[in-house]
C-alpha cells in the first residue's frame, strides 16, 4: 500500500473543500495542505493566469508575487519532512498546473533542472511561444527554445508527479459551473476578488489530461498498487459514509465515522479558518458546516430548458447563455472521468 503524500486533484466547485474538511479531522495521521499551487499560477513570476496580469497592486497585496512553482514544491517537501509521522494530504485545483485555454504547457522554468529524466521536445507555447500571458513568465528561458516532455501536460516534471498518490474529485458541470459563475459577480466578487468569469477556469479538460497522463504513465493504476480513485461529488453528497470509507481504503488510512463530524471541535474549526483564509468567498459554506451527512432526496434533476430558465432568472439572459456554453463544453470530459468513478 502506498505511503506517498495524497493529492486530491479537482476542479472548482466540486465540493472539494467539504471533502477536505473530512480529512482535516485526522491531524493524528494527516497534515492537510490547501490549494498551494494557486499562488504561483495567479500571482508569481511564472504565473500562467491572465486574471491578475494587469493588477500589479493585487499581486503584491496577495503576498505571493514572488512565489515560483519551485517555491511551492519546496514548501510541500518541507511539509513532508516536518511531518514524518504523518501523511501529507493536498487538495488542489489542477488547472493551476496548466497554461490556460488548452495551450501547450512547458515545465516551469524554476523546475527545469529537475526534468532531466524525461524525453523532451521543442515547441512554442502560448503568446510569443511561451507559457503564460506575456511570453516571459518572468524568465526568458521559457520561450521558443524552452523544452517540455512530449507527454507530460503540466508544469511539474514527472519526477515530482510520481511522488504523490493522486486521486480525483469531479462534479457535473451543470452544478459546478453555475456555482463558480456566482463567485465572479456581485456581491461575491468583492470577496473573492474574481471580477470576471473565465471559462478556461472550469478545469475539466486539465483534470482529464492529467488523469490520462498519470494512468498511461502508471502513476495511478500501475504496478505500485496505487488504485485509480475517482469520486463524484453527487455520490459523496448522497452516500458520504460509504464514499469516505471506500476512499480511505484506497489511500490506505483507517476510516472512522467520526471523520464525518467536526462541529464540536474548536481546534478543527481554527485549522480550517486558517487554511481557507487566502481564498475568501469560495469556502464559506464549508466553513459554516459542522458535518457531512447524506443529503435528502438526491440531486435535483432539471431539463436543459429548466436549467436555462433558472440561470436566466438568476443571472440574466447573456450570463445564462455563457453558463450553458461552458457547461456543454465540459460535459464530455466529465462523463469520461465519470466512467472511472467508484461505485457505491
Amino acid at each position: 500500500m502506498s505511503n506517498k503524500p495524497i493529492f486530491v486533484a479537482t476542479h472548482p466547485r466540486a465540493c472539494s473543500t467539504a471533502f477536505e474538511r473530512v480529512f482535516m479531522t485526522r491531524p493524528d495521521i494527516l497534515h492537510c495542505v490547501h490549494e498551494p499551487f494557486g499562488d504561483a499560477f495567479y500571482y508569481g513570476p511564472e504565473r500562467l493566469s491572465p486574471r491578475y496580469e494587469n493588477d500589479e497592486e493585487g499581486r503584491q497585496k496577495s503576498g505571493f508575487a514572488d512565489i515560483t512553482y519551485k517555491d511551492v514544491v519546496d514548501s510541500l517537501e518541507k511539509d513532508i519532512k516536518d511531518n514524518e509521522d504523518k501523511r501529507v494530504f493536498i487538495k488542489d485545483i489542477i488547472y493551476y498546473l496548466f497554461a490556460p485555454d488548452q495551450k501547450p504547457t512547458e515545465i516551469a522554468p524554476s523546475l527545469r533542472h529537475l526534468d532531466n529524466d524525461e524525453p523532451h521536445e521543442k515547441h512554442t507555447n502560448g503568446t510569443n511561444g511561451t507559457n503564460g500571458v506575456n511570453g516571459t513568465n518572468g524568465h526568458k528561458v521559457n520561450g521558443i527554445n524552452g523544452t517540455s516532455s512530449p507527454k507530460n501536460p503540466t508544469v511539474l516534471p514527472t519526477s515530482i508527479l510520481r511522488k504523490y498518490h493522486f486521486t480525483f474529485l469531479i462534479r457535473h458541470p451543470r452544478r459546478a459551473i453555475p456555482s463558480y459563475y456566482r463567485c465572479t459577480i456581485p456581491p461575491l466578487d468583492a470577496v473573492t476578488g474574481f471580477y470576471e468569469f473565465l471559462p478556461s477556469e472550469a478545469g475539466y479538460s486539465e483534470l482529464r489530461r492529467l488523469f490520462d497522463y498519470l494512468k498511461d504513465a502508471g502513476v495511478v493504476g500501475g504496478e505500485d498498487g496505487i488504485k485509480i480513485t475517482v469520486v463524484d461529488a453527487d455520490d459523496l453528497l448522497d452516500h458520504p459514509a460509504e464514499v469516505i470509507e471506500r476512499y480511505c481504503n484506497d489511500i490506505g488510512i483507517e476510516y472512522t465515522p467520526k471523520m464525518l463530524k467536526w462541529g464540536d471541535s474548536e481546534e478543527c474549526q481554527k485549522r480550517a479558518e486558517g487554511a481557507f483564509e487566502k481564498w475568501k468567498g469560495f469556502h464559506e459554506d464549508a466553513l459554516g458546516s459542522t458535518e457531512l451527512r447524506p443529503r435528502v432526496g438526491g440531486p435535483k434533476i432539471l431539463t436543459e430548458e429548466q436549467e436555462n430558465a433558472q440561470w436566466k432568472e438568476k443571472y440574466g439572459e447573456k450570463a445564462a447563455r455563457m453558463i450553458r456554453e461552458c457547461v456543454n463544453a465540459n460535459v464530455e470530459d466529465y462523463e469520461y472521468l465519470k466512467q472511472f468513478a467508484m461505485k457505491v
